[in-house]
This record gives structure tokens, C-alpha cells and sequence, in this order.
């Protein structure tokens, strides 16, 4: 009954874009999913004669084709979908976008596409076989599109979105699509996630960012539902999935301090710090103890810091809100609590002057502020100049972004330098987070260091110390252990492209 039921309904099926290549998301991308597409299937799902599934090819255990990634052809033959949906909520995932919305169209099933990149650059979204740009939140527009999908007419009716007609892109009444009130939306229905293997799962509360930070595609005031309804999800994943480990994934907690000390609050009280917590938190949040004892007693024991610089001038272009001289103290504070992983964009382009410091002094000072503050983990980036953010604006009025066919958005990952660096040259610009990232990860005969510290060092420090304090020392040896042979890899493959041959070659000819 149920199976001739679901083959009466028309599927929608939305994709997750494969990463181009390892990176810094791909460990954590293969336990968890991206929660945006899993609420906007969730939400398609209700919508009367459809049903919904999601595929994220970055966490994924289904058919494959020779390339190993996964084989649609195969997915729409058993489970053909009568429209499908991508997630753009990366540049650096695009071109996997174009590449499958050709595969789609050619066998003659609509496409939408929704998410940064979509809604940033719609025109060249929509020259690649995607048929629908949705601007804005994703639950509420697909309840409108997906019954009107093959009317231009009736499409019309729908705001937010911009298509194709009459050759050339309208962009109908245009508004942001937003959610007026994030606690009315149904909780996220993982069970939609095919083939998919999900031990972190991903919930969220706030919308949008107060703040202005250049480099950053994420703008638009604070939304948020109550610290209830979060509440009411994680509750009710614990109960239907067993979930134990969460991510939520706003980009700030203290957006609404009140309604996060409330949910905390709430977790303590009825579950203690039974629940694993991984957030994402600005540094300033280490001057509220009230804050750091309530997300510990909940259960918060991972946190990540967009700490970007430690580099004033740097963060004053960067418009982070605050400056070096307590970089070192908050770290600390915060460190007492929980696993600290930092986050940092070197050689950032500064805004009205050229940078001062050579390559190798910003190294160095990058050096010594990780050696005094000591987080637990790290990671480096280099400037991402992504779709939508000033940053991008910024540089492509000075000329200096590489045109797409020399660095195609696929390169938009953190990983490569993607514009004319001042004060430096490409190659110097291009080896920076390597140097520090690798000096950070590095241990002496790096296997037996390994089995050393698993074997010898955990049982004696596990009697000294207890538990938790030896646990996260093996935690984070492993975690050396592991990136140190990530970014080996990654270096010896780089070099063996002909990437930074292409950018010099490319400036080169634009001096001659």
C-alpha cells in the first residue's frame, strides 16, 4: 500500500554537490549532512502529490559511476524524479551543479537551484541548465514552485525567484524569500537523506548575522525561533533517531544570548551533558561565564572560532569588530571549557594599502600567536573572495580577481589563491597556510610518534591525569597524526598540477 502510494506521488530530489577535491569539510562531511536542503525537502515532502528525497554526494553509499562518484543515471532509472533541486551554498561546488543539471536536463527533468551562489549570480546559474534561481529561504518557495513547476504563467506568481523567458532572466517582484517565523517550520526529516550515513546531525535556530565581516556571503538581520522549539527538535531526534551528537550550525550563538542560555539551559536541566554539542562561536564570547558554564554543562565540548588574524591590520579590513590585544586571553578562557579549533585566512588583501610584512613575517607572527594561545586545532585559509561578498567587490574594482577560465570557481575552497596578491608574489601568497599548517601538525617520525603516544604515553597519563584530560591529549595526537599526512598529500598533489603555472603565466602576459 504504502510502496504503490509513494509511486503515485512525483519525486523531488535534491543534491548535495560533491566537493572537487579533499579539504578541510571533507572528514566532517562524511558524518553529517548540510541542514538547509534536508528542512527544504522536508518542507517538499508536505507538498500535495509530491514527495522528497535528498542525495549528498559528499556523505553517500549508493551506485557510483567510473569517476566513483554517484551514478544519477542509475538513481533516476530505479527512482526517476520528476524535478530536482541543488544545494549552492559553496562556489567552490558549482561547476558539479552545471555539470549535473546537464545530465538532468538532457533527460528532460526541470531544475532549481537555491542557496549563496544561486541567489549571488542568478544569469550564470541559469546559463547552466538550471531553470529556477530561488533568492532567499528555500521552505516556503518550494511549496509554491513545485505545483506550478511547467506554468511560466502561474511561476510568475511565485516571488523570489528569477528563470528564463522570453531569453532573456526575469526576476519576479523581487524579494529575498525569508521565513517570518522559523519556529513554525516542521523539524528536519533525516530520514530523507538516501544513502547516507549521519552520526552528527545538524540543527539551527538563527538566521543570518548581525555582523559585516568583508569576506562573508552571510548578511541580513538576526531571525530566530525560541529556545523551546530547538529544544523540541533535539528532543525528538533523540527519540526518533537515538541522535547523540549535534552540530548547530549558526553562525553565532550570541546572536540571541537569552534564547541560547534558555536552550542550554533546558539540555542541562533534563539531560545533563549526556548530548555531544559542536558550535560555532565569535572569540568575544569568552567575557560571558555565565554563557561558557551553561554550553559545558549541556554538553558543548567542540568549538569553533573564526579567530582569521592575528594581524590587526588584517581584521580592521576584514571589519572583524575587534582588534589582536586579547586574542591570546580570550583563547585561553574559552580553552578551559572545551576543544578550541581556530580558524584563520592568511594573507588577507588590506583595504586602501599594501601589505607591509613579507611572507615570511607573516608566518612568523601567525606562529608565535598560535604558540601562546594553544588551541587545540587549527586551520588556515587562504582569502576566499566568494559570490555576494564585499571582498569579491572589493578586488574585482581593482582588477584583481583571475578570470574564471584561469581560476574557475572550483579552485573557491580556501586552498588556492584565487586573485593578485599586493606586497607579494602569487607563489608566496599560495605557500602561506601550508607553512603554518604543516608546522603545527608536524611531529618527528610521525607513525611511531603515533603509536608511541597510543600505547605508552595514554594508559600512564590516563592514571595521572583521568580521563578527559588524557582522552583529548590522545584525541588531538590522532588528530595530528591524520592532518599532518591530509596536507602531506594535498602538497604533493598541488605541486604536481600546473596551477600556479597558469596564474604566473597569466600575469605575465597582462604586464606585457
Amino acid at each position: 500500500m504504502t510502496a504503490d502510494l509513494n509511486e503515485s506521488l512525483r519525486l523531488f530530489r535534491l543534491i548535495i554537490p560533491a566537493f572537487p577535491e579533499v579539504n578541510v569539510f571533507t572528514r566532517m562531511a562524511k558524518k553529517t549532512t548540510a541542514l538547509g536542503p534536508v528542512m527544504v525537502a522536508t518542507c517538499a515532502n508536505k507538498v500535495w502529490g509530491w514527495r522528497a528525497e535528498v542525495i549528498d554526494e559528499n556523505n553517500y553509499r549508493g551506485p557510483r559511476n567510473v569517476q566513483g562518484l554517484p551514478d544519477h543515471e542509475v538513481l533516476q532509472r530505479e527512482n526517476p524524479a520528476q524535478a530536482v533541486g541543488f544545494y549552492t551554498g559553496l562556489s567552490s561546488t558549482i561547476e558539479r551543479v552545471w555539470e549535473l543539471a546537464g545530465l538532468y536536463k538532457r533527460m528532460k527533468v526541470p531544475t532549481i537551484a537555491g542557496g549563496w551562489h544561486a541567489h549571488y549570480l542568478p544569469e550564470e546559474t541559469l546559463s547552466h541548465n538550471v531553470d529556477i534561481v530561488v533568492h532567499g529561504d528555500g521552505e516556503e518557495a518550494i511549496a509554491q514552485i513545485l505545483p506550478v513547476l511547467l506554468n511560466k504563467e502561474l511561476l510568475s506568481l511565485v516571488g523570489g525567484i528569477s528563470f528564463i523567458q522570453d531569453q532573456k532572466m526575469t526576476t519576479t517582484y523581487f524579494k529575498e524569500n525569508k521565513v517570518s517565523d522559523i519556529g513554525l517550520l516542521p523539524y528536519p526529516d533525516f530520514n530523507l537523506v538516501r544513502y547516507a550515513r549521519i552520526k552528527v546531525y545538524p540543527i539551527s535556530r538563527i538566521r543570518g548575522c548581525s555582523r559585516n565581516c568583508e569576506f562573508c556571503s552571510v548578511k541580513g538581520e538576526p531571525r530566530f525561533s525560541t529556545s523551546r522549539h530547538l529544544f523540541n527538535i533535539v528532543q525528538w531526534l533523540n527519540d526518533t533517531r537515538r541522535a547523540k551528537n549535534f552540530f548547530i550550525v549558526d553562525d553565532r550563538l550570541e546572536e540571541d544570548l537569552k534564547g541560547t542560555l534558555e536552550f542550554f539551559e533546558m539540555i542541562s536541566k533534563e539531560y545533563g551533558d549526556s548530548f555531544n554539542f559542536q558550535v560555532q562561536i565569535r572569540l568575544e564570547a569568552a567575557e560571558n561565564n555565565r554563557l561558557l558554564e551553561a554550553m559545558k554543562k549541556a554538553g558543548v565540548r567542540f568549538v569553533s572560532i573564526g579567530a582569521e588574524s592575528p594581524i590587526d591590520e588584517d581584521l580592521k579590513s576584514m571589519r572583524k569588530g575587534y582588534l589582536s590585544s586579547k586574542m591570546v586571553e580570550w583563547v585561553a578562557m574559552i580553552k578551559r571549557y572545551f576543544w578550541v579549533h581556530l580558524m584563520f585566512i592568511a594573507g588577507y588583501p588590506l583595504k586602501g594599502k599594501k601589505c607591509e610584512l613579507s611572507p615570511k613575517e607573516i608566518v612568523k607572527r601567525f606562529k608565535k600567536f598560535i604558540r601562546r594561545a594553544r588551541p587545540n586545532s587549527i586551520q588556515v585559509l587562504l582569502p576566499g573572495p566568494g559570490a555576494g561578498t564585499d571582498l569579491r567587490k572589493r578586488l574585482e574594482a581593482q582588477a584583481r580577481i583571475f578570470p574564471q577560465d584561469i581560476v574557475p570557481w572550483r579552485y573557491y575552497d580556501g586552498n588556492y589563491v584565487c586573485f593578485i596578491p599586493d606586497g607579494m608574489t602569487t607563489r608566496e601568497l599560495q605557500g602561506i597556510p601550508a607553512k603554518i599548517m604543516r608546522w603545527f601538525y608536524w611531529r618527528p617520525f610521525r607513525l611511531l610518534h603515533f603509536l608511541f603516544r597510543t600505547f605508552i604515553i595514554f594508559p600512564i597519563d590516563f592514571f595521572l591525569r583521568g580521563k578527559e584530560l588524557s582522552v583529548k591529549s590522545l584525541i588531538r595526537e590522532k588528530l595530528c597524526y591524520e592532518a599532518y599526512g591530509l596536507i602531506k598529500k594535498w602538497i604533493e598533489r598541488f605541486r604536481k598540477s600546473d596551477f600556479m603555472g597558469k596564474l604566473e603565466e597569466y600575469q605575465q602576459k597582462k604586464l606585457s
